[in-house]
């Protein structure tokens, strides 16, 4: 029903790389979701206070919560479609995610509140009004939310949208909430003994899992975490196509929220080749990126000498001297300094983040694996992987 709908309102519906077209989505499940959570809070709620049961009242609170999240998924999904400005060089696209934060707030307040009750609930149980009809409505809410968290977890993934994905995670929340609501209902009767407050808890420890679990992502997504890796390797890959680059290294990549990527790395060059020819390989490559996977990508030229016999001879020996010591580090701009008594050994050494090794300790453990006829100084630029 929701792709009859893309279809027939969503303009190019097909392009899914199109802000505009993910704005469109966005704001049509939005307001799928205002009608249906709507529905399902009306019925819930009303059944609730007739049957006397708080988890099937706070279901339905929860669906009202819903709908409140859907309004703030439209009026995002509008924002973000705005183009660039001078206050915001990088788009609007990161308001979606700031709005997937807010709807975990929601979500995690309305499990607090839930527990509260429930808890209430327990210390001072009432019985329930048992109707089949209970369990009727219950029964559509589940088929419901399933609904509705198939056809957003699918757009998600169409249109790469974190909100989408956001308003499934709290469908599916709703589905195992609302579950263990229609089993108390359910199994009360039968035991003679009132489960709604515990149930009631249950739910309440489901919905704030999800609300941790997505605001654990959306703040990861907001602080920077690392990029795919299977998107470096793209990018390196793409990157070392060109005959006239011989490394690639430094890349960074940063999210501004969907199809909004920004990227920098250093390309190794020969030292010896025309500038103006490896300048126009590197613009071609930035135009390329560009077209091909929507990245702004800018290159930095790092020259190197190519085939020096004495650049190779100490270069060998700082990679040996790493593969002896047995540690996970690589390097990158190298170049020598070469004197009558001595040499400089310039380079940038990348290790891990969780290194336990002071600077000063790297460089006596180096030193003490690279033999050499002169004497040797390590002029090292520490760094960490960034991809």
């Amino acid at each position: 029903m929701v792709n009859l709908l893309v279809k027939r309102f969503v303009k190019d519906y097909q392009n899914t790389k199109d802000s505009g077209v993910r704005s469109a989505v966005g704001r049509l499940c939005g307001f799928i979701g205002i009608l249906a959570n709507l529905f399902l809070f009306v019925i819930k709620y009303v059944i609730g206070v007739i049957v006397n049961s708080v988890s099937i009242r706070a279901d339905a609170i929860n669906n009202l919560s819903d709908a409140c999240s859907n309004i703030i998924s439209i009026v995002s999904f509008v924002v973000s479609n705005k183009p660039a400005d001078e206050d915001h060089p990088f788009g609007h696209e990161r308001s979606e995610t700031i709005a997937s934060l807010f709807v975990g707030l929601i979500v995690g307040y309305i499990g607090i509140e839930m527990a509260k009750e429930s808890i209430e609930k327990i210390l001072h149980p009432s019985a329930i009004d048992f109707r089949i009809v209970t369990l009727v409505i219950l029964g559509i809410s589940i088929v419901v939310k399933l609904w509705m968290y198939a056809y957003n977890k699918k757009l998600s993934k169409v249109y790469d949208s974190s909100l989408l994905e956001a308003t499934a995670l709290d469908s599916i929340s709703d589905v195992m909430g609302t579950g263990a609501v229609f089993l108390s209902t359910l199994i009360s009767p039968l035991v003679g003994w009132n489960l709604d407050g515990y149930m009631g808890i249950i739910v309440s420890f489901i919905i704030l899992y999800n609300a941790y679990t997505l605001i654990r992502e959306v703040l990861n997504a907001l602080l920077g975490e690392a990029p795919d890796p299977n998107l470096v390797n793209k990018i390196d890959r793409f990157i070392l196509k060109s005959p006239e680059v011989l490394g690639v290294h430094d890349l960074m990549i940063h999210n501004y929220g969907p199809n909004r990527l920004f990227a920098s790395a250093h390309v190794e060059v020969d030292a010896s080749d025309d500038i103006f020819k490896v300048h126009d390989a590197i613009d071609n490559i930035e135009r390329e990126i560009k077209k091909e996977m929507g990245i702004e990508l800018v290159l930095h030229m790092d020259p190197v000498k190519v085939n020096d016999p004495l650049t190779e001879h100490y270069k060998k020996l700082v990679a040996d001297a790493i593969q002896a010591l047995g540690v996970s580090w690589n390097f990158h701009d190298f170049r020598i300094v070469s004197g009558p008594t001595h040499v400089n050994l310039v380079f940038d050494l990348v290790i891990p983040y969780d290194e336990t090794m002071t600077p000063s300790q790297i460089e006596e453990n180096l030193l003490a694996h690279i033999k050499s006829d002169k004497k040797v100084y390590l002029v090292l630029t520490i760094d960490h992987p960034m991809a």
